[in-house]
Order: C-alpha cells, then sequence, then structure tokens
C-alpha cells in the first residue's frame, strides 16, 4: 500500500532542506528521502570539508612567504591529523538533520528513488504518492567517456583519503581540480593537471586567470593545456599510467591516484523521469521561471539538479529551495532572482567574481571603464609577501553603475561580497569611493579599484 504525503523531496541538500523545513512548517504532510547521508555535497563531500583543507593548506603557504620576515622553521600539513579534523564537520551533521526534520515531523526515508508514473515513487519495496514532488539530487561527476574510468577517484574519494599519495592527476582544469591541486601541492604531492581546453576557468577573468596560473606554476604544479585523456590503466605495482593526447603527440603520466576533476552533471540518472513525463536535458530538468517543471506540473526542481539561470552553488541552491517553498505553499509567485551572485575559486590566492565579464559586457553592448591593477606593491600584499594578486573591475559609463569586479588574492573570497552587494543593490562607484571603511583592512582597497 502506497504511502500519501503533500510533499515529497528527493534530495536532502540545501535545496531540499529548505523545501522540506519550509513546507512541513506550513502544515503540509512531508516526506524526504536520499540514498546518501543527509546534508548534500556541500556540507558532506564538497565546499565546506573543502575548505578546511584549504585553511591547512594557507597556513602553509602563509608560512613559506613569510620566511626571513620574522617567522623561522618549517611547518607541514599531517594529513590524517587533517583528515581527523574535517571530519569533525562532517560526521556530525547526517544523523543531526534526521533527528532534526523528524522532530519538525518530516518522514525520512533512505534509498534510491525512482518514479512509476506522474506522482508515484518507488524506493525499494516501498511506493509514496506525492501531491507535489520536488526534485533536488544535485549533481554528479560527468562521465568522460575514456578507456579506464572507473579507475578514477572522485572530489568524495579525495576528501575522504586517508593519507596523501606522493603523485597525483587531476583530469580536468575548473574549480574541483584547481582548488584539490593546490591543497595537494601544500601537502607535498607532486600534481600535475591535465586540461583539455587551451585554457582554463573560463568563466573568469582570462587575465587574472593568467597571474592564478602562474601562481599555481609557481608552487610545483604542472599544468598540461590541450591534453585530452585517453585512457587509464592501473599496472601490477599498484601505480597509474595515464595516456593522453596534445598538440605534441602522445603522452605519458605515472601517478599513484587519479582524480576527475572535469565537471558535474545534473544527477537525474536512476530517476527514471520519462515515467513521470519530466522534461528534462543536459542543463538538468526543464523548469518555468516558478521552478515548475514545464511538462509536469507537479514537479519543482531546485539546486544543481535544475536547468535554470543560475550557476550550479550553494548559495543558489538555497534560494532556489526557499523559492520553491513558497510556491509550493502559496501558489506559483515567487521566482529567483540572481543578481550579483558571486563564484569563488579557492585557491591560494583565491580567485573571485561577480557580475559581468569584459567579453559579457561588450556583447550585450555595454560602454564602460575599466579598472585593472597588480596589486602586489599594495599595502594589503606586502604585509605578508602575496606576490600574485590583483583586480579588474568594470563600471558603465554614464550610471556609474558597477558591471562586474574580479578579484586575485589572499581574501579575494570574503572582499567580493562587498561588490556582491553593490551590484545587488545599485551602489556606485561613487558611492563606494565615499565609504568610510576600517583601515587597514583588505576590503577598505575597494575604494582604489573603483
Amino acid at each position: 500500500m502506497s504511502q500519501e504525503f503533500d510533499v515529497i523531496v528527493i534530495g536532502v541538500g540545501m535545496a531540499g532542506l529548505n523545501v522540506a523545513r519550509r513546507t512541513r512548517a506550513a502544515g503540509k504532510s512531508v516526506a524526504v528521502v536520499d540514498e546518501l547521508p543527509y546534508g548534500g555535497t556541500c556540507m558532506l563531500r564538497g565546499c565546506d570539508p573543502k575548505k578546511v583543507l584549504v585553511g591547512a593548506a594557507e597556513v602553509i603557504d602563509w608560512q613559506r612567504r613569510m620566511q626571513g620576515s620574522g617567522i623561522a622553521g618549517q611547518a607541514r600539513i599531517d594529513w590524517g591529523e587533517l583528515m581527523q579534523f574535517k571530519r569533525t564537520f562532517t560526521d556530525g551533521p547526517p544523523k543531526m538533520l534526521e533527528k532534526s526534520l523528524s522532530k519538525s515531523g518530516v518522514a525520512t526515508y533512505y534509498g534510491q528513488a525512482h518514479f512509476v508514473d506522474a506522482n508515484t515513487l518507488q524506493v525499494g519495496d516501498e511506493t509514496f504518492v506525492g501531491k507535489i514532488i520536488v526534485i533536488a539530487t544535485g549533481a554528479k561527476p560527468m562521465p568522460l567517456g575514456i578507456a579506464g574510468e572507473e579507475l578514477l577517484a572522485t572530489s568524495t574519494d579525495f576528501l575522504e583519503l586517508e593519507a596523501l599519495p606522493e603523485r597525483i592527476v587531476f583530469i580536468g582544469g575548473g574549480y574541483i581540480a584547481f582548488e584539490f591541486a593546490h591543497i595537494a601541492a601544500r601537502a607535498g604531492a607532486q600534481v600535475t593537471m591535465l586540461e583539455m581546453m587551451p585554457r582554463s576557468l573560463p568563466a573568469f577573468d582570462p587575465d587574472l586567470v593568467d597571474l592564478l596560473i602562474e601562481a599555481t606554476k609557481e608552487v610545483g604544479i604542472d599544468i598540461q593545456f590541450e591534453t585530452r585523456v585517453l585512457e587509464v590503466v592501473k599496472e601490477a605495482n599498484g601505480a597509474f599510467t595515464i595516456k593522453a593526447a596534445s598538440p605534441n603527440g602522445s603522452q605519458s603520466f605515472t601517478a599513484d591516484l587519479v582524480v576527475h576533476g572535469a565537471g558535474r552533471v545534473p544527477a537525474v540518472d536512476g530517476l527514471q523521469l520519462e515515467n513521470a513525463g519530466v522534461e528534462y536535458n543536459k542543463r538538468g530538468v526543464v523548469v518555468n521561471e516558478y521552478l515548475q517543471s514545464v511538462s509536469n506540473p507537479t514537479i519543482y526542481a531546485a539546486g544543481d539538479v535544475a536547468a535554470t539561470n543560475g550557476i550550479p552553488l550553494t548559495p543558489v541552491a538555497v534560494t532556489e529551495g526557499i523559492v520553491v517553498a513558497n510556491n509550493i505553499v502559496k501558489g506559483n509567485e515567487r521566482t529567483a532572482d540572481y543578481t550579483g551572485t558571486p563564484s569563488v575559486v579557492f585557491t591560494i590566492p583565491a580567485l573571485a567574481r561577480v557580475g559581468l565579464t569584459e567579453a559579457e559586457a561588450s556583447e550585450q553592448g555595454l560602454k564602460f571603464t575599466v579598472n585593472h591593477q597588480q596589486t602586489a606593491s599594495w599595502y594589503s600584499a606586502r604585509r605578508t609577501h602575496e606576490k600574485h594578486t590583483g583586480f579588474k573591475v568594470l563600471i558603465e559609463e554614464g550610471t556609474d553603475r558597477i558591471l562586474g569586479a574580479h578579484l586575485l588574492g589572499a581574501h579575494a573570497g570574503e572582499v567580493i561580497n562587498m561588490f556582491v552587494l553593490a551590484i545587488r543593490h545599485n551602489l556606485t562607484a561613487t558611492d563606494i569611493k565615499k565609504t568610510i571603511f576600517v583601515h587597514p583592512a583588505e576590503s577598505s582597497d575597494i575604494s582604489y579599484m573603483v
């Protein structure tokens, strides 16, 4: 016999949690189901544990930069201890979330859910009927279609390593590959990145990306561009051979670990969306402005699995979860506003952006001035010997609006939020110049960027 609920949420990450909690608070009968521990990628297998590792790597970087300027001795990362510390952030949340949801009256289930028909889900031997079903399953590593793909470690695997291998190859040159490469290099590994494209991080300002690549190479990370991986082979001694093609011909690399860092795709496999008449494409579940399926009005989607204008980031998933919950409870009245959504690559130094790039602004026919400078000579960089720092800010002619801001530096991930406020709330460059900021502080530098 099927169990019936007003709302069933598939996926208990940040999007799904917001939907479940808010619809339950509004009096709906709610169930959640996930095949993985509750909490989602960011909390358990992504952003949060990664940032813990980044923190340790930053300490190493600061210590090395300050050698001869008051800091003596050599610090090192104890990987085992670091993993123990990381687990203090990831071990507790799944059970805490399950307990919290249950206490609020949300029914909790585990397992792979798939659609039987437009409103029915099967999870193991149980079936559930939902008046509304929300898909919030997130994303998964993109299939690469290479021989030996099953030998690759995922980002989740990397974050669970009990010991750090000596030689690591990262396939790809996006967020995951760059961030983990910087962590591994600071922890003492020999790191190689194999990037299929001629450039990395295409969503970011190319001048600052070039500066980041300089910093990346300077810490000993080998980046091979236009290098397409063909096959991964595990040798008898346990090492891996990575066979690749590049403009220079065939190449071969050896590693103790090969990590998939070549991107992620919406996690729709196994849901059998066809049974529910849910339209989807390579970007995810196709939804309207209310995050409702365009082909099945009883289905909503939020987060990385939804084909929206939002970029696949945790704050966007939270926003979309809130929008979906509102529209379930009150009817379709709310849409997501993605204005001023920032994005950061947590390398060392960090790379951040918000708003438009030069290319995007030009494509829109906007007239603007560009303030661009490398800032290694600025006090905020010199005091800790930061060598690779800079900014680029786009200001619209006539309106004085901030069209885009791009930062590279140790504090870029924090300072970018000042520009987020400016873009989101239509503050002008003049508004920023007139503001009295704390000094000395990295955020006060924005007065000189506009």
